[in-house]
């Protein structure tokens, strides 16, 4: 298990149609949500985050990590290295569709704090936030920050962490639609 916050080089995207144990991650905060037909559980881990969905026996788990973490092979529907930017998405049985796009921004410490300090605002409105201790060579630790939304047939899931040690910004979004 991996403690420290990754390297921005080492980040990887990974969905499974199945479930990941988190005990291969450190969680520092869950959230479980039931909508209908469907439920979810929302992570932020010590490398990113791990989402669950699931609607009858479909399972979809979506996991921003390292690379380092070591992952199962078996059910692993879609694997990117996270490096600038990418969209993609899995259409699976009965209609149901899975979206994702992510985008890696390089920025400077300044605009990296003000950014942080924005997320820090949002969250007690909207949405989960972590933040990490320092390492050291930043005044302040990175920011884990997910916010969530609900809808009958629509889940969706916007997540940023920041890596104030790589000067760098990782925006994530994911959809899961029912037919």
């Amino acid at each position: 298990m991996i403690s420290d916050r990754p390297r921005i080089a080492e980040l990887v995207c990974q969905v499974f149609g199945r479930s990941i144990h988190p005990e291969l991650f450190d969680i520092y905060q869950s959230r479980c949500i039931t909508r209908g037909p469907y439920s979810a559980m929302v992570r932020i881990t010590s490398t990113g985050h791990l989402v669950s969905w699931r609607v009858g026996d479909l399972i979809l788990t979506e996991v921003a990590t390292s690379s380092r973490v070591e992952l199962p092979q078996r059910r692993r529907l879609m694997s990117h290295r996270m490096r600038n930017s990418r969209e993609d998405y899995l259409q699976c049985n009965g209609g149901i569709r899975y979206e994702m796009a992510f985008a890696l921004e390089q920025v400077s410490a300044e605009k990296l704090l003000n950014y942080q300090k924005e997320l820090a605002l949002q969250t007690p409105r909207h949405g989960m936030l972590h933040q990490f201790e320092a390492s050291g060579r930043f005044e302040v630790g990175a920011f884990s920050y997910i916010n969530v939304e609900s809808r009958d047939k629509v889940f969706r899931v916007q997540a940023f962490h920041t890596f104030p040690d790589d000067g760098a910004v990782l925006r994530m979004q994911s959809k899961f639609t029912l037919p």
